[in-house]
């Protein structure tokens, strides 16, 4: 049970990093109207296959930028 919470903080914790990426760039920053702030959450779970399949393919690196 707590590895699955692990997974999910971790899914998370990258999903915002997507988020914050996307939002540096100017032109995505001035498309987003006040509705579409509100709707913003890190708590996406699209990629996630509800039957707790996760196709994960470790030879490949997350596109995010450096911290």
């Amino acid at each position: 049970m707590l590895s699955l919470h692990l997974l999910q903080i971790s899914l998370v914790y990258i999903n915002t990093l997507m988020i914050q990426q996307v939002l540096t760039d100017q032109a995505w920053w001035e498309r987003m109207k006040p509705d579409d702030l509100r709707a913003l959450t890190p708590l996406i779970y699209a990629h996630i296959n509800p039957y707790g399949r996760f196709d994960l393919d470790m030879q490949k690196r997350l596109h995010l930028m450096a911290a």
